[in-house]
């Protein structure tokens, strides 16, 4: 059995959803207090740590709404938090830019340098928040480097890396770190960020993003690169539990799409505000009084 949306095996996106749900949560609720969710990233304060993903071509999955990408974005807007778009046109990611929603536009790993290049730069002088590359969309599922809507995709060495973030004023983000390894070399080509994401099963038998985050975080402690988590965040405790192992924010992926579906921009907002108050809650029976406050070991990880 196959998964709709990314074509691969359940399995992995079951393996993922199950061990989230291992990790255990103890209760420290005396001298707790309300905690605060404000977040600081890449020096800009955002109301939460939850963040849209970086989802691409919407229309097959939310075929009711005209420009879900647009709503989305004017979702993020109203909570003063990240969005994300993925592989896009320039005039969708100009107008996505045009909500005023402070977006990370994600490339793909064209074959074509060049036209990595020209997005980047066409987001910079646009006015988007960040920019990045999908370096786990390199390869299909045939034995050869992917082929995405007619593009070519292509590898992508740390060389390339180098020199997409130096092309750039902006923050620059590497999407799809699953290894300690890949994030050692992500640091050493001087990102600003990277997500922590197996791309909902790109790669068979994927380890959970969460099961390798703790290992990455330490590995980058000490560096000035932001880590961020994705990949089956379907809850505020979900979020938290993120949070806690090393991420610094989180996106928000497949849980968006039915509320996205249904109600557009409302129901995108009504999603990430429960998960701002799901957050919210398990950090006071935590103790956290803020996201820089939650402590791991919490956590019960069998």
């Amino acid at each position: 059995m196959t998964d709709a949306y990314s074509g691969l095996p359940v399995n992995v996106n079951e393996k993922t959803r199950d061990y989230i749900d291992s990790i255990q949560i103890e209760e420290r609720i005396i001298d707790s207090v309300l905690p605060d969710i404000h977040t600081e990233i890449f020096g800009e304060m955002f109301d939460t740590p939850v963040m849209t993903p970086a989802f691409s071509h919407m229309k097959p999955f939310a075929d009711t709404r005209a420009n879900p990408e647009i709503e989305y974005a004017r979702a993020a807007k109203r909570l003063n938090a990240v969005n994300w778009i993925g592989m896009e046109s320039d005039e969708t990611v100009k107008q996505i830019l045009l909500t005023g929603a402070r977006t990370v536009r994600i490339i793909k790993p064209f074959a074509d340098r060049e036209k990595i290049l020209s997005q980047i730069r066409f987001a910079e002088e646009n006015g988007a928040f960040a920019v990045g590359i999908d370096v786990d969309h390199v390869f299909g599922n045939d034995g050869q480097y992917d082929v995405v809507d007619g593009e070519q995709m292509g590898p992508v060495s740390m060389d390339d890396i180098r020199e997409y973030a130096a092309s750039t004023e902006l923050p620059f983000i590497v999407k799809g770190v699953l290894s300690v390894q890949d994030a050692v070399k992500c640091a050493a080509c001087g990102v600003s960020g990277i997500v922590v994401s197996h791309h909902s099963g790109r790669v068979p038998c994927a380890v959970p993003p969460l099961k390798v985050l703790p290992d990455i975080a330490e590995a980058l402690a000490g560096t000035d690169v932001y880590i961020f988590a994705d990949c089956h965040i379907d809850s505020g405790i979900d979020a938290f539990k993120a949070l806690a192992l090393g991420a610094d924010a989180v996106c928000v992926g497949r849980a968006m799409l039915e509320p996205l579906k249904k109600e557009g921009e409302e129901g995108v907002f009504g999603k990430i505000s429960k998960m701002n108050a799901e957050l919210i809650t398990v950090m006071g029976y935590t103790g956290a009084a803020d996201p820089y406050d939650i402590d791991p070991s919490v956590l019960w990880i069998e």
